[in-house]
């Protein structure tokens, strides 16, 4: 079975006060078909540990590994982590003024597959996602995440997803600045990807409300760059309820990361 590992990985961050430490040996095993939620503070490491297996260039990863089915990521670039299966939902997904955005989808899709799709089945394939995405058809002629809202965003992040099929998708804070239909149209868009193609699923939240939609098989818990507890959906329950604080020495110091 396909497996992404992470074994002790800490990485840096450089600040004008110098380099700041923010993963402090993370230990993480994900397999195909699997869904993980990590959860934990503002602060804790949860959106560097999704930016640094996707290969962002801001940190600096200072021990520890990141295999795909005991393949060494680490030095790879971005480009090549994606076409080996690795997908980033991005928390604030960019605009990109003059590309629009069929050109920019059928374009990534090549760069992954290294082949790009005859044009006639492609349109049909792009559509059929918008419409499951309920994406107007007025998005063809839109440059990419351009005057998008936020929920518009985010339905292209889980639109190139269907389209890119990768084997582990990372989603951070998918589920931030949507409205109930929106998140609910976007979980949608994630659990048929899943039940197509096996997909692994990393997903960073704060909150229990898309776990209702995307069922975690395994919660996580991140508090100062380290995984702090480890258990099924009913973690994540606990959370909400209980929240954080009885995993921070003093709930009023929360490190920024």
């Amino acid at each position: 079975m396909t497996t992404l590992q992470v074994r002790n990985l800490h990485a840096s961050v450089s600040t004008d006060d110098g380099s700041v430490e923010i993963l402090r040996g993370v230990d993480l095993t994900l397999r195909r078909g699997e869904t993980h939620a990590v959860m934990g503070p503002n602060g804790g490491g949860k959106s560097t540990l999704a930016a640094v297996i996707a290969g962002h260039p801001a940190y600096d990863v200072t021990e520890g590994s990141i295999t795909l089915d005991g393949v060494e990521l680490l030095g790879q670039s971005p480009d090549a982590r994606a076409r080996a299966g690795i997908f980033l939902a991005m928390q604030y997904p960019v605009e990109i003024p003059g590309v629009t955005l069929p050109n920019f989808l059928r374009t990534a899709v090549t760069a992954v597959s290294g082949e790009a799709p005859q044009l006639r089945s492609w349109s049909k394939t792009l559509k059929e996602e918008m419409k499951a995405l309920r994406m107007d058809d007025a998005f063809l002629k839109r440059n990419v995440n351009e005057g998008f809202s936020g929920g518009e965003k985010k339905r292209h992040e889980i639109l190139q997803l269907g389209l890119l099929k990768p084997q582990f998708a990372i989603l951070d804070e998918t589920d931030s600045g949507l409205d109930v239909d929106a998140l609910r149209i976007v979980s949608e868009g994630v659990n048929r990807v899943k039940d197509r193609t096996e997909l692994g699923i990393l997903m960073i939240t704060h909150y229990t409300r898309i776990l209702q939609y995307i069922r975690p098989d395994f919660v996580h818990v991140i508090v100062a760059g380290r995984i702090v507890e480890e258990g099924g959906p009913e973690l994540a329950e606990r959370l909400e309820h209980d929240g954080y604080d009885r995993f921070l020495p003093n709930p009023d110091s929360r490190e920024v990361a």
